[in-house]
């Protein structure tokens, strides 16, 4: 079936697909997940008062297990059932695919050690030569190859300064975005719309979260959020630095970033959006 054929199949049964029993749930238990993360932690302080500061936090774990809970349920509902499929996948969704991958995987890349090359190119003292005349005593050096740990675990350059630095200047919130695209870019290529739709979640999970997280910070609720780095920052990413308008965050952002790292995350990303079905 061509993917022509395979999408005018799904619109003609696009109310069954709705309503079906597999997308409720591939839908359904992400959407509590969200729903009750948005009025537990709005009204914390309301709850706090009425119930104390321990039950609040059973209550919130309680009530999140379940939620997580009918989410796993819903991914093993889906994926044992799926009827509609888009088979053969379209180039544009592998490019989808890419460029989520890439996202994800690269802030989520940058939360690991520093990869180097693990052989460099160093200067060695050889021995002490004295010059004739007034000049001073000067050692001579060689260069040699030297062997060293492929993790770097003295990079320290994003320790200084007090504003956002390397992938924060991406997003204000890079662990759950890096969560959202990987995941999309699975759904992006997964022939079954049901498992495409649970896939596709977490990227509202990452936007709504986000922005919910943002929101309480900068009415001072479970954190702070400066006025300076609000306005060169964003929950979405990449948008605060097209905000700006100024280069210097991009290269900054350049030298912040761990290139070795972010090259194996879109070697990686580029080897499972385009690899032959």
């Amino acid at each position: 079936m061509s993917v022509q054929q395979s999408i005018t199949k799904i619109g003609s049964n696009l109310p069954t697909l709705l309503t079906s029993s597999n997308m409720k749930w591939a839908i359904g238990g992400w959407s509590f997940f969200i729903l009750e993360n948005l009025i537990l932690s709005e009204n914390r302080s309301y709850i706090i008062e009425r119930v104390g500061d321990d039950r609040y936090h059973v209550i919130y774990g309680t009530i999140s297990t379940c939620a997580m809970a009918s989410v796993g349920y819903g991914y093993l509902k889906v994926r044992r059932t799926a009827p509609f499929r888009i088979t053969p996948l379209p180039v544009s969704m592998r490019v989808v695919s890419f460029l989520s991958y890439a996202v994800g995987l690269g802030l989520l890349s940058q939360t690991a050690p520093k990869l180097q090359v693990p052989v460099t190119l160093d200067d060695e003292e050889e021995g002490d030569r004295v010059r004739q005349g007034p000049l001073p005593l000067q050692k001579e050096t060689s260069k040699v190859w030297k062997v060293r740990c492929p993790f770097d675990f003295t990079d320290n350059k994003l320790d200084a300064g007090g504003g956002p630095r390397g992938v924060e200047r991406i997003s204000r919130h890079p662990g759950l975005w890096a969560f959202g695209l990987t995941c999309l870019g699975t759904a992006a290529i997964t022939p079954s719309l049901a498992q495409a739709s649970w896939l596709s979640m977490p990227v509202f999970v990452a936007l709504i979260g986000g922005a919910h997280t943002d929101s309480r910070y900068r009415r001072g609720i479970g954190g702070k959020l400066r006025a300076e780095d609000d306005e060169n920052t964003s929950n979405i990413p990449f948008l605060g630095l097209m905000k700006i308008g100024r280069v210097d965050p991009i290269v900054d952002l350049w030298h912040e970033i761990k290139g070795i790292n972010a090259s194996f995350a879109i070697a990686i990303a580029t080897a499972i959006a385009f690899r032959k079905p």
